[in-house]
């Protein structure tokens, strides 16, 4: 759980506002409801003096000074680069440097690295005429896993986020050379389509999924305006269902109190970080998703994900949730216990929104 700079700053950000989204995270209650990683994601790298140390621009003065903010305020800071030669943005990555870089990510005082695979698909494709594209994934695994071990060999604790958009079913073996989240689309944009189109493609992917190693389906968008407080709902309890990474991905500086109470709602967050740490599932009808809890509950989530319908009630039978007899249920958006249910539970849940129920016995 944190902020990533990219979907509100992208190229523009800055030093300052980094330092502004930690002091925004503190002040919010962000950090007391989870929110601890402060990501700087492209744009930030300079170039490489004669020995081949990176170096950071002029919008990032001092990378450890910021590394030293971020962590006095009780939060975590996280940095981005890629495996090729250059970053999405075009400025340098880490290829042929991956030792040098992590060493130098650890002096700062990294505790996050994005990885995202742009800059090597141009290396990839080389390969890919004459022997085809086991060669092409050979490549990008090996690139992974190089760094995964350079940074463990700095021995400072740093989360591998692994960012190539599920290129070559990366569910299979993110694990494998050492991604502890992968990414498994394409880049999420401020749309209902766009969010719905990532978050519900994520159905079977549930078996790839363990604590220390999650599917990502990407950032948050909420509270970057370009959807309903209804459809941010969605996305919200869609990534709780899904134990999907909560990364801020707006100006938290600039929060109203229908944002601020979306992602800081503390009982859908406690479905994402449930110790469980296991990833929910999809039901029948297509709209209902369950996600299986500690202690023998569940959460159940049921969405009206197609915005132009009229708003149509759905009932779920609770012995397809794995439950006989009568069960609790609390609905987390609300914060209303529903009392003692027998049988099944009907809701209707509003155009691009959700219900999220919390059911146990």
């Amino acid at each position: 759980m944190g902020w990533n700079s990219w979907n509100h700053f992208a190229e523009k950000v800055t030093d300052a506002d980094v330092r502004a989204a930690a002091d925004a995270i503190v002040a919010t209650g962000m950090r007391d409801a989870g929110y601890v990683y402060v990501n700087v994601d492209d744009t930030w790298e300079g170039q490489r003096d004669a020995a081949g140390n990176i170096h950071t621009n002029g919008k990032f003065p001092d990378m450890k000074a910021l590394a030293d903010y971020v962590h006095s305020k009780g939060l975590k800071f996280g940095i981005y680069s890629s495996p090729g030669p250059k970053t999405c943005a075009g400025y340098e990555g880490s290829y042929g440097h991956e030792q040098q870089d992590a060493n130098t990510y650890a002096a700062w005082g990294v505790d996050f690295l994005k990885y995202d695979l742009c800059g090597l698909r141009t290396i990839m494709d080389l390969y890919s005429p004459q022997q085809g594209p086991r060669k092409a994934s050979a490549i990008m695994r090996d690139a992974y896993a190089k760094m995964h071990q350079a940074l463990v060999k700095t021995g400072r604790p740093i989360v591998y986020s692994i960012c190539q958009y599920g290129v070559d079913s990366v569910w299979e073996w993110g694990a494998e050379v050492g991604g502890n989240l992968w990414r498994t689309t394409d880049d999420i944009s401020d749309s209902f389509r766009s969010m719905a189109l990532i978050g519900f493609s994520q159905a079977g992917l549930e078996k790839y999924a363990a604590p220390g190693h999650w599917n990502d389906p990407d950032m948050l968008e909420i509270g970057n305006g370009g959807m309903s407080a209804d459809e941010y709902r969605t996305q919200m309890s869609l990534w709780a269902i899904l134990a999907a990474p909560l990364l801020a991905g707006n100006d938290l500086s600039k929060m109203d109190e229908t944002t601020k109470s979306i992602l800081m709602n503390k009982e859908v967050i406690a479905v994402n970080q449930d110790s469980l740490g296991q990833q929910g599932y999809r039901l029948a009808p297509l709209q209902t998703w369950v996600r299986p809890l500690s202690g023998g509950a569940r959460a159940l989530a049921i969405f009206n994900f197609v915005t132009d319908d009229v708003p149509q009630p759905v009932t779920v039978s609770f012995k397809d949730l794995g439950f006989t007899g009568p069960v609790h249920a609390r609905d987390l958006w609300t914060h209303k216990d529903l009392g003692v249910l027998r049988d099944s539970v009907t809701v209707t849940p509003p155009k691009g929104g959700v219900v999220m129920l919390r059911v146990w016995q």
